[in-house]
């Protein structure tokens, strides 16, 4: 199929009728909708696609109500849906407000509390203060005989009696989901495998989590967090999707659904509850995927994505169209989830993210936030207290009459008032220069968030563009590019709905791991070839099973390594499984040196983990279709909306506005100005210079030094 004229659904569209695939994210505050459809008979050429984008408030009480309104919202029948893929937050907001399933863990006999230690660190940096609680108490862990040692030899064989006894003592306490976790039981599985067996005959239902079949990789501690949090999301997500599919089905979609993983690649509804785990960061994780392609197609491809939506902002890092994926992402203290995701970091700051002053008076900005209800003041649904939001409305930079589902409207004279009495008399300023300082705070809190994801991993800012996306991202991109000395900022034509189209372009993924943990120097490399082609081909066996067939099939292999006496880890590109034992020391010292700028040449590597990626490309999206291409006019100032004064740098600026779906393919835009659309607005401060890309981009070039 041609990429540029529509869409592989993989389902074929009946007698016909407009097939459409449909991309869904569910946020803190909005549920945002892409809908694609091409008119594609079966076996015919598909037509030029037309899109259909929605935003509904997120039904917090259960999520599916809002996908449900966001599918109605669009006008489409859902019987002439050929495939709707998911970018859910349940499982990320169940592991963050501790809303778990009560889970028992077995594990090996003096080693009940490894969840527990963990890795010897604190809460807080100094002092002993903070508190900790594992996923899984105390008292639902219990041990039994059993031990491996670390090369995978029966040391202590299974008590399956005890075994047994551990399984009732769970289930009269009340656990819904089990966790079979037992010492080295990644160079040997043999008593998980048997454990599983004896408890399906025991344990009520099918949430029965072994740690090796999850993460086949040394670090018990690592290995088990994982597996309790899998084990304790499991149930919570299953019931959400099973839920899901009863409400599509009533509005008119009987087939089967696909769910975003944290990855960025998507699995079948049908088997996503197995390793529920993989789903959190679900949601950043397609908004990164939507940037790594538009970037593709642009030509652009090293990007730091900026998303910053309702209640907070994540980064990431694409190089080579490619984003950052890490096994060593930590969701929160001592909450490692090891399972390969998207290297997103979140900071608390969104537009819904609260201002006050601190018990110092200093002005602080989130990362409590307003959510969803009662959301910002200007929102009119009962909220009071400053925030970000409220104060890019104050500036100018957002229309009052153009905010998204609004319930009573209040004034900009009154969110001014509210600006003044509760952040500016105290301090000196009015409610306008409150109103800039909680934007400029904003500002320094999402550049250091920035830094963290390269500057912090050895990558210089000014080597990438800035891909603002989210309903807020736009707004900032610009400043932030300044404070950080990045040259480009990419807007891309959807940006409020990105992490929608995210899942309509993701590909199928399925990650492994597998430990070696051997010096090259003596490593069999048979051995090596061997797991990595036995990890391919279990990819592509998954792959094959998916509803959704892709184009190509993709592997990339990787390695995490050392040097000998480290103890942290760094994840090593691999050419592919033919490798000699001179080039991965070459390839880890050339790693290390770019990391590190350090060369340790006379210390030999240590290979622990060996990785694999299997990817399944699907056919892309015209991104040009994004934007109606009959609602474009063919001069600037057919595009023009109004001019309005905005705040810049203290001033203010009579400040031209225009509709972005007008603007002509070949704008050149001089800040300062403002591009309105449905799902978000962008600022192009005093001294920038836009220009739109043949997708209809937005590229941002910023003036350096102000």
């Amino acid at each position: 199929m041609d990429e540029k004229n529509g869409i592989n659904s993989g389902v074929a569209a009946p007698n016909g009728v407009p097939s459409a695939v449909v991309g869904i994210d569910v946020g803190g505050t909005f549920t945002d909708l892409i809908l694609i459809e091409t008119d594609a008979a079966d076996g015919a050429q598909a037509g030029p696609a037309r899109v259909k984008i929605a935003k509904t408030p997120t039904t917090l009480e259960n999520q599916a109500y809002g996908v449900v309104n966001a599918i109605r919202a669009t006008g489409v029948p859902a019987a002439n849906i050929g495939l709707i893929v998911h970018g859910t937050t349940t499982t990320t907001n169940a592991v963050l407000e501790r809303q778990l399933a009560t889970t028992g863990m077995i594990t090996t006999a003096g080693f009940r509390d490894v969840i527990e230690l963990g890795r010897r660190t604190r809460p807080n940096a100094y002092g002993m203060t903070g508190t900790f609680s594992p996923v899984i108490p105390r008292n639902l862990r219990l041990e039994v005989p059993e031990r491996m040692d670390a090369a995978g030899n029966v040391l202590i064989p299974l008590d399956e009696d005890a075994l047994r006894r551990a399984i009732g003592t769970l289930r009269e306490a009340g656990c819904v989901s089990l966790v079979i976790h037992f010492l080295h039981s990644y160079a040997n599985p043999a008593h998980e495998r048997r454990a599983a067996e004896i408890a399906a005959e025991l344990w009520p239902n099918s949430y029965i989590t072994t740690g090796h079949a999850l993460l086949s990789e040394a670090r018990e501690f690592e290995r088990g967090v994982t597996a309790a949090v899998n084990a304790s999301v499991q149930p919570i997500l299953e019931r959400y999707v099973a839920r899901l599919a009863a409400e599509l089905k009533d509005l008119g979609y009987s087939r089967d659904f696909l769910v975003m993983n944290g990855n960025g690649g998507m699995i079948s509804a049908a088997h996503v509850a197995r390793e529920a785990a993989k789903t959190v960061m679900s949601g950043p994780a397609s908004g990164v995927m939507a940037a790594a392609f538009t970037g593709r197609s642009a030509g652009i491809e090293n990007l730091i994505t900026y998303d910053m939506g309702g209640t907070s902002t994540d980064v990431a890092l694409v190089r080579g169209a490619r984003p950052a994926v890490s096994n060593e992402i930590e969701v929160e203290y001592a909450m490692p989830i090891h399972v390969p995701m998207v290297d997103v970091h979140t900071v608390g700051a969104g537009g819904g993210s609260i201002a006050r002053l601190n018990d110092a008076g200093l002005l602080e900005v989130g990362p409590q936030s307003a959510g969803a209800k009662p959301g910002p003041i200007c929102y009119g649904r009962g909220g009071t207290e400053p925030t970000i939001s409220d104060a890019n409305l104050l500036l100018g930079r957002l229309n009052p009459g153009k905010l998204l589902s609004v319930e009573s409207p209040v004034s900009v004279a009154d969110v001014e008032a509210i600006f003044a009495e509760r952040l500016g008399a105290p301090i000196g300023l009015s409610g306008i220069e409150a109103a800039g300082a909680v934007l400029r705070l904003a500002n320094i809190r999402m550049a250091g968030a920035i830094r963290m994801v390269s500057l912090g991993k050895g990558h210089d800012p000014r080597d990438f563009a800035l891909f603002a996306f989210g309903g807020a991202g736009p707004l900032h991109a610009a400043a932030l590019a300044r404070e950080l000395g990045i040259p480009r900022v990419m807007v891309p034509a959807r940006p409020g709905i990105t992490n929608a189209l995210g899942c309509v372009v993701a590909d199928l993924r399925h990650d492994f791991v597998r430990t070696l943990n051997r010096p090259v120097a003596s490593l069999d490399l048979d051995l090596l070839r061997a797991v990595l082609a036995e990890q391919r081909a279990e990819g592509e066996a998954l792959i094959a099973k998916e509803v959704v067939q892709p184009e190509r099939i993709e592997c990339i292999h990787t390695a995490d390594m050392q040097f000998v006496g480290q103890t942290h880890l760094l994840n090593v590109p691999l050419p592919g499984p033919d490798v000699n034992r001179e080039t991965l020391q070459q390839l880890f010292e050339e790693a290390y040196f770019a990391r590190f700028k350090v060369r340790l040449p006379e210390i030999r590597a240590n290979l622990v983990n060996l990785n694999t990626s299997v990817i399944g490309v699907r056919a892309g999206i015209d991104l040009a279709s994004l934007i109606d291409p009959a609602g474009r006019k063919a001069t600037l100032g057919e595009a023009l909306s109004e001019t309005r004064r905005v705040w810049f740098s203290g001033e203010w600026h009579d400040t031209p506005v225009y509709v972005r779906e007008k603007l002509p393919l070949d704008v050149v835009i001089e800040g300062p100005a403002i591009l309105e659309q449905l799902d978000t607005t962008t600022v192009i401060e005093p001294g920038d210079r836009a220009v739109s890309d043949r997708d209809g981009n937005i590229i941002i070039t910023v003036e350096a030094g102000q």
